[in-house]
Order: structure tokens, then sequence, then C-alpha cells
């Protein structure tokens, strides 16, 4: 009986020992000593050759070493996650956690497409008041609260220009032009007004539209040109500097409400460390792409803008009636 006895309170004792490990191991996952990784995933649309990718690269570093690795960014670039709504929709749902993405969240909130308007700003200067300004920040406040989509930084693209099968040296030769653009109403309505054809496709099909001459011409900036290998079916780039461009490291809200304050933390540096890493490659490498494209055999032409900007801007009021009259009037006063 008294071996009964002793069987039953070491076996008594050991559930006890057993029970306290199994509660050391829960606890450990909010601790130091086992935090559980938190894995992140990054889509965008561009080759692993382009300074987006470079500048992702950047986040997915300072996240992991701030972090000391219980933070990990897994980047999935060429479009792998599907093109720029794909991507956002995503966000939305919480399948994905940050985009590189920009115009496609007009679709979401409106008052966006304001800055994808062509000839909006006439230089770099009057774009980074606006974009990293007031105005900036209440619109990434209108995309949060429609979409459930996060804008933490705006990175800068450089100016937009047009390649095409043939010379671009003035308004005339845009006419009917058969023009890829992304899938923008602010865009398509002022080529339209500029006379131009536009069309809607998706990035990832563009060198294959070019290369069957489905359309006979696209724009972008610079390194998105050279990224996308547009030089090797086109032949000539016109330097129209028709809208200055930006993307967003867009994050998902629902991602964001499941990090500690000090994950999110981290996040934001990343996204501010990427910001600059991304804007110096930009400026260092622009010039530098269009000399490629140059020796490659890419053709340059100048024309004046004026005529284009004066087309474009005489449709931007009515579209910006159909959007937010009072915040492209905000957009305009801050610029003059």
């Amino acid at each position: 009986m008294k071996k009964i006895i002793v069987y039953l309170l070491v076996l008594s004792m050991l559930a006890f020992v057993l029970t306290g490990c199994s509660n050391d191991g829960d606890s450990g996952n909010g601790g130091s000593g086992s935090e559980e990784v938190v894995e992140l995933k990054l889509g965008h649309i561009q080759s692993e050759n382009d300074i987006w990718h470079e500048g992702a690269l950047k986040f997915k570093e300072v996240v992991e070493e701030k972090s000391n690795g219980s933070m990990t960014v897994t980047i999935y670039p060429n479009s792998t996650l599907g093109g720029d709504r794909d991507m956002a929709e995503g966000l939305q749902i919480g399948t994905l956690d940050f985009a590189l993405i920009a115009g496609v969240l007009g679709n979401f909130e409106p008052s966006i497409q304001l800055l994808e308007l062509p000839y909006l700003f006439d230089n770099y200067e009057e774009y980074s008041t606006v974009i990293h300004g007031e105005i900036g920040q209440q619109i990434a406040d209108k995309v949060l609260d429609a979409s459930g989509i996060r804008i933490l930084t705006f990175w800068d693209r450089g100016a937009r220009h047009v390649t095409s099968n043939k010379p671009i040296n003035s308004l005339a030769d845009i006419q009917g032009l058969k023009i890829r653009l992304p899938e923008i109403k602010a865009m398509s309505d002022t080529w339209a007004a500029m006379g131009a054809a536009p069309t809607t496709m998706a990035w990832n099909e563009v060198y294959t539209g070019l290369e069957q001459k489905v359309i006979e011409a696209q724009e972008n900036p610079i390194p998105f040109i050279y990224g996308g290998r547009i030089h090797e079916v086109q032949d000539y780039l016109a330097l129209t500097a028709h809208k200055y461009e930006y993307v967003t490291i867009a994050m998902s809200d629902l991602t964001w409400q499941s990090l500690t304050d000090e994950q999110k933390a981290i996040v934001e540096e990343a996204a501010q460390a990427s910001t600059e890493f991304e804007n110096g490659l930009l400026e260092d490498t622009t010039q530098e792409l269009l000399d490629k494209m140059v020796d490659e055999g890419l053709t340059v032409t100048t024309p004046d803008t004026a005529e284009f900007a004066a087309a474009a801007k005489a449709a931007h009021e009515e579209f910006a009636k159909t959007i937010d009259i009072d915040l492209y009037n905000d957009i305009v006063e801050a610029i003059e």
C-alpha cells in the first residue's frame, strides 16, 4: 500500500513539473526568450534589376536587423502575387502585408487620383511640396479610412516620359497614338484630351504588347523603362516629363493592428530608411540608365512640352469636379 501511495505522489509531482514547463513555454511566446517569428510578405511588379527591388531589400534588411530576426520579410517581385489591383486587394483582406503600389489606390479612394493628372506639377519642387506635405498626409489618411490600406511613405520615381515607335516632337505626333497607360482614370482622361488613344494594360503585358504592335507607345520613369527592357522593343524616348511620379510603401492595416508598438516602430523606421535609400538610388542612377539605353540604340527627343501641358491642364478642372474640387484647388494653391 505504501508503495502505491509513493508511486502516486511521484506521478503527481511529475505532472506538476511538466505542467510548469508547459506554462513556461507558452508564456515565452510573449517574452524575450522564445518570441514567435512574425513572417511578413512584400510584393511589387518590377524585376529584381529595378531600384524598387533594391529599396525593398533595404526595407527587409532594416526590419530584420532591428527586430533581431523576430520579424522577417519575404519579397515577391515580377508581379508574382499579381498586378497592382491584386496586391491592393490582398492588403485589404490581409493576405499580403506590404506592396509597392501607386495610382491603383484611386480605385479605392478617389482623391489620390488627383496626383495622377499629367502636368499637374511643372517641376519636382512643386510635386515634393504637395506629396511630402500636409496634402500628401491628408490623402494618405483618406486612403486608410476608405480602404484599410496604410500608406507608410511615398518613394520618388522621377518624371514619366513616353517611349514610342516613332519620334515625338510635338503634340501633333501623339494624335491617335495607341499609348499604354495603367488603370488610372485621371491619366486616361488627360491623355485622351491631348489627342492620344489610351489603352489600359497590366505592366507585365506591356513588353509583349509593344513587341507584337498591339500598342504603339507607353510612358514611365526612366528607371522603370530600363528595368522593363522597354528600349529593346521601342526606338524612341520623348522627354515629356508629363508627371512627377511616386510609389507608396503600402501596408495592410490588418497587419499593422496585429503588431506590437515596438514592431510598428520598427516598420516605420524601415519604411523611412528604405525611402531615403531608394530616393538616393533614383537620383544617382537615372542619367546613368538613360545613357545606357542611348548606347544600346534608343533615340531621345526633347519636345516643347508647353503645348502638351496646355492641352492636359484644360481637362484638369472637369476631372477634379468628379473627384474633389476643393482638394484640387488646395493643390493648385499649394504649388502657386
